[in-house]
């Protein structure tokens, strides 16, 4: 029962995509098709990043990272969040893994958030896509106002869970 209630979003998702194809098989088998598309994507992108992550994991120690990305880092939190966010590539789900293990190392929630928030604002591809799609200005004014949000909401998130920890599970 445990096992069910921890997989009942998939489960949901699974059966309305059955009932789909039910009712509409060319719209279902395209469903089925596209899902088939993004699971196999996501498997060939994240095992190579769950492999670094284990390796900064065992890298790192947790006393550097807290030197260069905890609640006293200061100026060097929010340079080493913009440099790992824009040095990024791939989807934002691969972020994910990396700021969890942020968190578990002792960075400063404000700087995971920004981290997450350059990763989809002003990474290297999207940068340089947005600078000769759409100009110098426009670029710059979507990055500082994006990145300036994203600090902001880190130091909110900050403030909300200050009382009540993130728990990372294992």
């Amino acid at each position: 029962m445990k096992t069910l209630k921890k997989y009942r979003i998939f489960l949901l998702l699974l059966t309305g995509l059955i009932l789909l194809t039910l009712l509409a098989p060319t719209t279902g088998k395209n469903a089925f098709r596209l899902a088939g598309n993004s699971i196999m994507d996501m498997l060939s992108l994240l095992p190579p990043v769950l492999v670094l992550v284990g390796l900064l994991d065992v890298w790192v120690p947790k006393e550097v990272m807290m030197k260069y990305m905890g609640n006293g880092s200061g100026f060097r939190g929010i340079f080493f969040s913009l440099l790992l966010g824009f040095v990024a590539a791939g989807p934002l789900y691969i972020s994910f893994p990396v700021a969890t293990l942020l968190i578990k190392k002792g960075a400063a929630l404000r700087y995971v958030v920004f981290f997450i928030g350059v990763w989809t604002t002003a990474k290297l591809p999207v940068f340089i896509y947005e600078l000769t799609s759409f100009g110098y200005e426009f670029t710059a004014i979507h990055i500082i106002f994006g990145l300036t949000f994203y600090y902001f909401v880190g130091m909110a998130f900050e403030k909300i869970f200050a009382e009540k920890p993130i728990a990372i599970e294992e």
